[in-house]
């Protein structure tokens, strides 16, 4: 029996933390009276730690096969290392909780899609229905966060992020374990692991995760700030960022089908081109709201299509011995690419401009969407659908 619903308050949890983060930690930083080149470092080390902890908390889980323990502690470690904002918030200080926290933060989500990976075994074209709840959760926690900040204080944003770590935390404790794989290979994990990035097509489709985070750079760290300089409400900001979450749900409930008309090859490279001309929109036209509304409603293919087609790209180029490898280098390279994505919006923001910012970051998705056309090949995708490579 598929723990469905546990499966999905998990998620529900995990990314309703995430609902907080993207929209208001900036504006959080901001409240505290840091700069645009501050904020853009802060907001870039949690990003940071993503190309770090995953690979070492993926290879850990893979050794041990503790994938849903490394979950439980990687949970509960990110509260209590976040009680540390409460204390102080100068940088030198706000830069190692949001290191340390992180560090665990990031240890949870690639080991919890390979435990869900693992429930849906033969039914994994069923995941979009499973992870479709993460976006509810984030949509919770944007309307509800952007209406309570439109009332209260920021200095209640830390308080909230905290009661969310923690639920995610208790969450965890109902998942049950993920049924066992038996294997019928043997050789040493990393030779295996290695052997398959050398499979055509695989690590372009790293790097260009990598791009594609990177264009969301700009989106993630300065979209709340750019909206509210524009004269937008943080209650209406709240709504923006929700609809772009609510097309990606809508997306999530037809993916299965989607998935069976399309290739894994032209979903994503679609996802990058839509995601060029998403950033494009956002960076000249976003004091128009019907430019804004159509720019969020893109979310549903640069977040949600790529995702998913991400996802069950590693499921089927990996096998159950290396999934939990093959999502932490996922997790690596979009830190990677995020964090870089940031950091550049925080030092470009002030001198080139909102318009030079988002434009970049398009030109790295529509990079990205050539390399992965011209890499990718569509009949190895065909080959690997309803199997995972071993």
């Amino acid at each position: 029996m598929l723990p469905y619903w546990r499966l999905s308050g998990f998620y529900f949890a995990y990314f309703a933390l995430l609902g907080g983060v993207a929209p208001f930690l900036a504006l959080y930083f901001n409240h505290l009276g840091y700069n645009a080149a501050r904020i853009g470092e802060l907001v870039a080390i949690p990003m940071l730690m993503r190309c770090l902890a995953p690979n070492l908390w993926g290879w850990l889980g893979d050794v041990t096969g503790r994938r849903l323990t490394i979950v439980r502690l990687g949970a509960l470690f990110t509260a209590l290392a976040f009680t540390g904002i409460f204390y102080r918030q100068d940088y030198l200080w706000l830069a190692m909780i949001m290191a340390l926290h992180s560090f665990f933060w990031h240890a949870v989500l690639p080991q919890f899609e390979a435990i869900t990976l693992s429930h849906l075994g033969a039914q994994s074209s069923r995941y979009s229905m499973v992870r479709l709840w993460g976006s509810v959760g984030f949509i919770a926690t944007v309307v509800g966060l952007g209406w309570l900040l439109q009332i209260l204080s920021l200095d209640v944003y830390p308080v909230v992020m905290l009661g969310i770590m923690l639920a995610i935390f208790f969450c965890s404790l109902t998942v049950p374990a993920a049924p066992v794989t038996k294997l019928h290979h043997t050789g040493i994990h990393t030779e295996g692991f290695l052997h398959v990035l050398r499979r055509p097509g695989v690590l372009a489709f790293f790097l260009c995760a990598g791009l594609m985070q990177f264009s969301h750079g700009p989106y993630y760290t300065f979209l709340t700030l750019h909206l509210e300089a524009l004269g937008y409400s943080r209650s209406v900001i709240g709504l923006l960022w929700a609809l772009g979450v609510i097309a990606e749900i809508l997306l999530f409930l037809v993916m299965a089908k989607v998935l069976s008309r399309f290739t894994l090859k032209q979903l994503l490279v679609t996802s990058l081109l839509l995601a060029a001309i998403r950033w494009l929109v956002l960076g000249s036209l976003a004091e128009y709201l019907s430019a804004l509304l159509f720019a969020q409603l893109l979310h549903a293919a640069t977040f949600g299509c790529f995702h998913v087609a991400a996802i069950h790209f590693i499921q089927r180029s990996f096998n159950d011995r290396l999934q939990g490898q093959g999502q932490a280098l996922y997790a690596t390279l979009s830190g990677m690419g995020g964090a870089l994505g940031a950091l550049y919006a925080g030092y470009s923001w002030n001198t080139i401009g909102a318009f030079w910012t988002f434009t970049v970051g398009g030109l790295a998705a529509l990079l990205a969407a050539i390399v992965l056309l011209r890499c990718l090949p569509s009949a190895d995708i065909e080959q690997a659908r309803g199997h995972t490579f071993s």
